[in-house]
């Protein structure tokens, strides 16, 4: 065993604020004892500030575009059809991959984009991406023969799963509050069996359901939400977040305790939250009014139906039938949601358009030579790029008049490395309305450029504009032998080369982020993996089979 161990435990979507709040209130009180004796603070996450481009720079120390990771999908080339990404195409060997190769033992639990699983020195469990909530087998676990051991000890499905799209139906909220609950301690049972297999050297551990919680009990807890349900908010249901919360921190408490005294501990969020309101901007449409798109005259009716009915028809599939189904179906699903995302474009009269992702706000040019039917050459656009950001920075709300895009982002300015040219030409950093953020939703067409919800809407499904949002703080610390207590801001890219120096290690010359902790005069270089001769990894893809295993769990999560 090393002289230095390090408890690495990522708590997706914690939002810095919240911890404060229930920290002073006596609520956290692990959160609270880790904090006082470490050194923490907000963390500032990717833009987008997102689940897989955020945690992959988490796992590697560099930016989306050193890494390749922008989105849980992306765009493929010389198409207008999707694909659906994670571990595979990545281009950095990850902080597991890194401590392995310098001989450390090493478990890794869950952390989103990590399926399919790499073959480390110890174990690896695929993330939310990977079919470990639809049916267990050894696809998503490393070594394969673990799949049969969790599935003896602990059931068939390994992590929580319910359908995030139907939070209409009544009744939901509550059922998936217990189902949120349940899902942590059988996590957290998961992870205490396997921390107690071995002394390891890193254990890593993700917790999603400070996400889920914050998507869909937001507007419950938060009784100035334009969203709030009124009489329909139960003290049951106001109170699932911080129960959420409060259930993370136990299980925290469980963890370190087991861990020792003497090891290192890191708790990490990708991004924070904040609640949505109810405004929805349709940015195609937006497009469109200023000449950018042009929809066909019948728009996309059909496209728009088959996507519909594909994600209507899943949602009545049971888990096991959809692993089957998408695995048959292959490629089909990835062109059947091109299809319904970008419904109605007419492409060959298109300059600019936007995937109206929520969490990803941003736009692409329809570029020649690259898009099947591109008009932008490549000497016009720097022009359109800077024409868009003019327009866009200049859009106001319609109801107070505010700036609705605090700043378009040129790509080049958000990223450097040999992926910049799979990201969209702009990266919109959109402002909040009196502190609640705007909603993008599937243009689908013409119409309207600016809508209110309905009273029924606002409770909000995954894909339909859910109550809780991403912001780009999240938090950190980390406690330790070598750490002085201290309130400190980092950054999503700081996390790996802390966590290296935390095991005793230097990180390698190619990654971009910083330690917080001081140098220890024995550390050593990590060297790149045994895999590839240099640093950089060669991307690769899923096979038919694992990317239709990837769409089925992100349809199943309401992702699409």
């Amino acid at each position: 065993m090393s002289v230095s161990r390090l408890l690495l435990i990522g708590l997706d979507g914690l939002e810095p604020t919240l911890v404060r709040r229930w920290i002073t209130s006596g609520d956290l009180p692990h959160l609270a004892r880790l904090r006082d004796a470490g050194r923490w603070g907000p963390l500032r996450s990717t833009l987008p500030f997102a689940t897989f481009p955020a945690w992959t720079s988490m796992m590697t120390g560099v930016n989306p575009g050193e890494h390749g990771v922008f989105d849980f999908a992306r765009l493929i080339r010389g198409t207008y059809d999707v694909e659906f990404v994670g571990a595979a195409v990545r281009r950095r060997p990850s902080l597991p991959a890194l401590a392995s190769e310098a001989g450390l033992r090493v478990a890794c639990v869950g952390f989103p984009a990590t399926y399919p699983p790499e073959p480390i020195n110890g174990i690896m469990i695929g993330g939310f991406d990977s079919p470990v909530a639809v049916s267990i087998d050894d696809s998503f676990v490393h070594p394969p023969q673990l799949a049969e051991e969790l599935e003896r000890r602990f059931g068939r499905y390994v992590f929580a799963d319910f359908a995030e799209t139907r939070s209409w139906l009544p009744g939901w909220h509550r059922r998936a509050a217990r189902k949120l609950l349940g899902g942590l301690e059988r996590r957290a049972r998961i992870a205490h069996h396997l921390l107690d297999r071995e002394p390891w050297d890193l254990f890593m551990v993700h917790f999603g359901e400070s996400d889920t919680a914050a998507h869909h009990f937001w507007a419950f807890h938060d009784p100035s939400s334009p969203r709030h349900p009124g009489p329909r908010a139960s003290a049951e249901l106001q109170m699932t977040l911080q129960r959420v919360y409060m259930a993370l921190d136990d299980a925290v408490g469980r963890l370190i305790a087991q861990a020792g005294d003497d090891a290192h501990v890191m708790i990490v969020s990708d991004h924070g939250f904040g609640g949505a309101g109810d405004k929805v901007l349709y940015l195609n449409r937006w497009l469109a009014s200023h000449g950018w798109l042009t929809f066909t005259p019948r728009p996309g009716a059909a496209q728009v139906a088959l996507g519909a009915s594909i994600r209507a028809g899943l949602n009545l599939v049971p888990g096991r039938a959809q692993q089957w189904l998408w695995r048959a179906a292959g490629s089909l699903a990835g062109r059947a949601e091109a299809r319904r995302r970008f419904a109605g474009i007419d492409w060959a009269r298109t300059r600019a358009f936007s995937e109206e992702l929520s969490y990803h706000p941003s736009i692409r040019l329809n570029r020649a030579g690259r898009e099947p039917l591109g008009l932008v050459s490549d000497d016009r656009v720097q022009a359109e790029v800077d024409a868009l950001v003019t327009a866009l920075e200049a859009l106001r709300d319609p109801w107070t008049g505010a700036q609705v895009v605090r700043r378009a982002w040129r790509r080049e300015e958000l990223y450097s490395g040999p992926a910049v040219d799979d990201a969209p030409e702009l990266v919109l950093e959109l402002a909040l309305d009196d502190g609640y953020a705007y909603n993008l939703l599937s243009s689908g067409g013409p119409g309207p450029i600016w809508r209110r919800l309905a009273p029924r809407e606002r409770l909000g499904a995954k894909g339909a504009g859910m109550n809780g949002t991403h912001r780009r703080d999240g938090f950190w610390l980390v406690h330790g032998p070598r750490v002085a207590p201290r309130r400190k801001r980092a950054d999503m890219l700081d996390i790996a080369p802390t966590a290296l120096a935390a095991l005793g290690h230097l990180p390698p010359a190619w990654m971009e982020g910083r330690s917080h902790l001081p140098p220890d005069d024995r550390a050593i270089v990590v060297a790149p993996p045994s895999g590839g001769v240099t640093p950089e990894r060669r991307p690769g893809s899923y096979t038919p089979a694992q990317q239709a295993v990837v769409e089925a769990r992100l349809r199943r999560l309401g992702y699409l």
